[in-house]
């Protein structure tokens, strides 16, 4: 994995603006700690590099240039394909000659031969830009489900475009600005965001499954890949059959790396799939695999049984560990250290967000990084195969609007009333949530339950989904930690969309046909466990200590946060009794109040302005 950046204008001479672009190169050296480049052409185009070397490290370095028939192309590229031997060996017949064994000249021979359409043969995560040197012609993509980002902006010279947020900000042509729909993003949709969208006045991101061509003529986008609607005639059997198939192909594809590998595990079920599949791989070629799991000091005294967590993973842990023979590894978060890196996590995110559900992420992948260069994930199973009570609890599945942030009214009582008088917060998370889900395809005449799952897996992943990418996705990058999501495989989207709803709710258990297809890799107690959510810190410690930061903040009169929160609601969500999640199970209280302190330290260190 790596970061890129770059700059084009068709009026400027780019090369004036190489100062700029090393500072760009710069803001992005923890996604890239083993190597950098910068390309500069005649006068129109600069782009830079940051590598974390994974596959063939010795010959993989960009920016990378090949020239065909007449024409020169330069990439760079951030990502990994997973079937980079198959097309390698088609572009191969085809008449490319390769120099290296990494899958970045495999992106850009696949584009030299087959321009835009060679991403309908890519499996796998990826974010790159290909300057065409004749033509003049910048092409920009984006993988199928979003997992490797690319933020852009339109400024008077021209089209500058980075891996983050933090990275464009280096710009001086960029405002560090936000404006009435930038501040409704930060209060009424964060932590996530309108997917294309990047809070600040003329950021903007590419959507996932969307590329882009800038030109003389201006910048084109279009989109290349979309879930479709289609009957499903497979026997539950064959589902199981074909779910199991999938899955253990994505995996085995993600376990190939020339650098050491692990994976996450929890003691869920996902993540114990995903480590049981690899251990068993690993097994066949003599190694034993690592694993990393998370836990906090002080929670087996404090942990809380809910609905959403009825047990805690400590135990689950262990059984997995021992059952699969791994190498285990455990980190123990306190909670200063947890406190301590909300503002690291902050900056890593390039926004505010969710408190210690990402700084957690941020020290945990700070320690796998000592011990792996890659790790294997389980997100994105509960937003594929249904496993979320918003799927399951039929009220909740049927009710209109963003199931995990029903708190609308209540966000925008923290605005400022002459920033909440300009926003109509119901009707803007409202256009949001219909525009999502107008974008399912669904069959006609198709049940109402199977029609409004669709759309929850829409909206989930366009949302909820993204919004985890985005925090798996930095956390670990500002590490130099790439992790790898096989769930996330859009073949397994593309099946589990027309599966209905029946067989995934199987017997009555969340994921049902994931537990049923995947037996035998897992013991009894972890397969039928009940699902349990990324942990959370339960000591009251925790609180106590982002309260206390959250007060230092409020007692400061020039604190940029309170130009646009009142204070008062400030402090009464430290010391009154409301009990409103923020965002799901995932934000409560704690997280709330840790979100308010990220959020005033992203203001200081951007010296963002309020434009309206």
């Amino acid at each position: 994995m790596c970061g890129i950046c770059g700059m084009v204008s068709f009026e400027n001479d780019m090369r004036k603006e190489r100062d700029v672009l090393i500072k760009m190169q710069s803001a992005l050296e923890r996604r890239g700690p083993d190597g950098e480049g910068i390309f500069c052409s005649e006068c129109e185009c600069i782009m830079a590099h940051r590598r974390l070397a994974v596959i063939d490290p010795e010959n993989g370095k960009q920016p990378m240039t090949r020239t065909y028939m007449g024409e020169t192309y330069t990439i760079v590229y951030n990502g990994e394909l997973y079937n980079t031997k198959e097309i390698r060996e088609e572009l191969t017949e085809l008449g490319a000659i390769f120099e290296t064994n990494c899958d970045t000249e495999v992106v850009l021979w696949g584009y030299i031969l087959f321009k835009e359409d060679v991403l309908q043969k890519f499996n796998g995560i990826f974010a790159f830009g290909v300057w065409e040197h004749s033509g003049k012609r910048l092409f920009l993509a984006r993988d199928r489900m979003g997992v490797k980002p690319l933020f852009y902006a339109e400024t008077e010279k021209g089209l500058v475009f980075s891996s983050e947020i933090n990275s464009l900000l280096e710009n001086p042509d960029i405002p560090r600005e936000i404006d009435i729909k930038g501040l409704s993003e930060i209060i009424l949709m964060a932590p996530g965001r309108t997917p294309g969208y990047g809070i600040f006045r003329i950021v903007r991101e590419l959507r996932r499954a969307e590329y882009a061509f800038y030109d003389i003529s201006g910048f084109r986008k279009n989109i290349y890949w979309k879930l479709k609607a289609k009957e499903h005639t497979d026997s539950f059997s064959q589902t199981a059959e074909t779910v199991r198939f999938l899955l253990e192909d994505s995996v085995k594809r993600q376990l190939v790396s020339d650098v050491p590998l692990g994976t996450f595990l929890s003691g869920g079920l996902d993540s114990s799939i995903i480590s049981s599949i690899a251990a068993s791989e690993y097994k066949k070629q003599g190694r034993v695999l690592d694993t990393f799991s998370l836990d906090y000091k002080s929670n087996d005294i404090y942990f809380q049984k809910s609905r959403f967590q009825p047990t805690s993973d400590t135990e689950f842990i262990g059984i997995m560990a021992e059952y699969l023979g791994s190498n285990s590894h455990k980190t123990i978060l306190d909670t200063p250290a947890l406190a301590a890196a909300l503002i690291p996590a902050m900056e890593a995110r390039g926004m505010a967000a969710m408190g210690d559900v990402d700084s957690s992420m941020l020290l945990f992948c700070r320690d796998i990084r000592r011990s792996v260069t890659a790790a294997l994930s389980g997100e994105c199973s509960d937003e594929i195969f249904g496993g979320y009570p918003w799927y399951r609890d039929e009220t909740i599945r049927m009710s209109e609007g963003f199931p995990w942030a029903q708190s609308t009214a209540y966000r925008q009582s923290f605005l400022r009333d002459e920033f909440s008088e300009l926003i109509d917060g119901r009707a803007y998370v409202d256009k949001a949530y219909r525009n999502t889900i107008a974008q399912a395809d669904k069959l006609s005449g198709e049940p109402v339950t199977e029609s409004r799952t669709r759309e929850m897996m829409i909206l989930n992943i366009d949302w909820f989904m993204q919004n985890l990418l985005d925090r798996k996705d930095r956390m670990s990058m500002y590490s130099s930690l790439e992790v790898r999501v096989p769930f996330c495989d859009y073949r397994i989207a593309e099946y589990l969309y027309n599966v209905p709803w029946e067989y995934k709710d199987y017997k009555g258990y969340e994921k049902g046909l994931l537990r049923e297809a995947m037996k035998g890799y897992l013991p009894d107690e972890i397969l039928w466990r009940k699902k349990s959510p990324y942990p959370k810190t339960h000591n009251p410690a925790y609180f106590l200590a982002v309260s206390k930061m959250l007060r230092k903040i409020i007692d400061d009169k020039a604190s940029p946060l309170l130009s646009i929160i009142k204070k008062s609601r400030l402090i009464e969500l430290m010391e009154g009794n409301e009990s409103v999640q923020w965002y799901g199970q995932l934000m409560t209280k704690p997280q709330t109040i840790a979100f308010f302190v990220q959020l005033d330290a992203w203001m200081r260190k951007y010296n963002v302005k309020v434009r309206v």
